[in-house]
């Protein structure tokens, strides 16, 4: 009994590889989903960070000293040129008023005066009743009263306009931020202005990037100079996406190449229809510098991803699957992939299943427009 044990092994074995083989020959081939690439002339991109920037604001100051009294908006509003938008405590600019036009009264009347006896002066010496010199002194004192009107007016209209930066205005109109002081605090705007408030006008915004001074050269040598087709429309990303989309028209190219970093200043001009631009907002710019007459583009979600970079798988003629890595360029209209390397025209990559296809597996393609 011993002996023959072996020997029912040995008899069993082949059987069971012979069942395995004939489940794997019978296995029926998959039909999956293919697609040839699309062949289209594309508009070629490079991406570059930035920021929006408004293209007008202003800083509200204080230009006079004293309490504020009232804070006239509230903080973020919107508000018009020309708005009051803080009222300072005004009694000593009114008190410098008051004194400044006294003194111009006074001088009036000293020059009414001396004017007069200036002209009494002149008729005297025709009759001898005085002398030249009695004239000349006359003359001076009347041209002293004249400098000291010039000298008053001057101070009163001094006092006037301190007296007028008691009540601060907009001067601009925009989105006005969180004031700086509020009412109740102290300013010192005599020796210095100090900022209240700073106001944007984000009805137009900019883009502000910068790029290399190599692509530049690339960009004009292909585009024909700054005001061609390819500086119109130049699309803008935001790290969250906003309700609208924008683009750019590039206004501006910094005159120098910044020689410590071989880079160059452009914005962009943008309309901010909609104000959900802010000033500030990071922003990249898909800033165009060439044509693709030929480019191969594939859906995105049928680009896998691995440890290699990323692939496609291809059936080939024999409708085998080939795992096939390949060098993807830009995003095309959102859900398409332009591809750099990798795949041609005519290969048939498969569009869907890609966790269950395997590389060498024999399928039946099913292609797909």
């Amino acid at each position: 009994m011993k002996v023959r044990i072996p020997l029912l092994i040995i008899t069993l074995l082949p059987l069971v590889g012979c069942h395995k083989k004939n489940e794997t020959e019978a296995r029926p081939e998959a039909s999956i989903d293919v697609a040839y690439p699309i062949v289209d002339s594309v508009t070629l991109h490079k991406t570059y960070p930035g920021y929006i920037r408004a293209v007008t604001s202003a800083d509200v100051v204080a230009r006079v000293s004293g309490m504020i009294l009232t804070q006239n908006y509230e903080n973020g509003a919107y508000v018009k040129k020309g708005d009051p938008l803080f009222t300072i405590e005004s009694t000593k600019y009114r008190d410098a008023v008051e004194q400044a036009t006294a003194s111009l009264n006074t001088a009036k009347s000293q020059y009414d005066y001396y004017s007069r006896q200036y002209e009494a002066m002149k008729k005297a010496l025709e009759a001898d009743a005085v002398s030249q010199m009695d004239v000349i002194q006359a003359e001076n004192s009347m041209n002293e009263a004249k400098a000291s009107i010039r000298s008053a007016t001057a101070a009163l209209e001094t006092a006037r306009t301190n007296l007028s930066y008691c009540v601060v205005r907009a001067p601009i109109s925009g989105q006005a931020t969180q004031s700086i002081m509020g009412g109740g605090s102290y300013v010192n705007g005599e020796g210095a202005a100090v900022k209240l408030c700073t106001i944007y006008d984000d009805s137009e915004m900019k883009a502000v990037f910068a790029i290399e001074d190599a692509q530049y050269e690339q960009m004009v040598g292909r585009n024909g100079g700054q005001n061609g087709p390819l500086y119109r429309h130049i699309p803008l990303k935001f790290a969250q996406p906003l309700p609208h989309s924008y683009a750019a028209d590039l206004m501006y190219v910094s005159p120098a190449i910044d020689v410590s970093t071989g880079t160059l200043s452009l914005e962009g001009q943008v309309h901010n229809i909609d104000k959900e631009l802010k000033d500030g907002m990071y922003v990249t710019v898909d800033l165009p510098y060439g044509t693709n007459p030929k480019a191969v583009i594939v859906n995105n979600a049928s680009i896998g991803e691995d440890q290699l970079g990323k692939y496609l798988y291809v059936v080939n003629d024999s409708n085998k699957v080939v795992y096939t890595p390949v060098e993807v360029g830009e995003l095309y209209q959102d859900t398409l992939r332009i591809i750099n390397k990798g795949i041609g025209p005519r290969d048939r990559y498969v569009t869907k299943a890609l966790l269950t296809v395997r590389n060498g597996e024999k399928v039946k393609p099913v292609l797909k427009k």
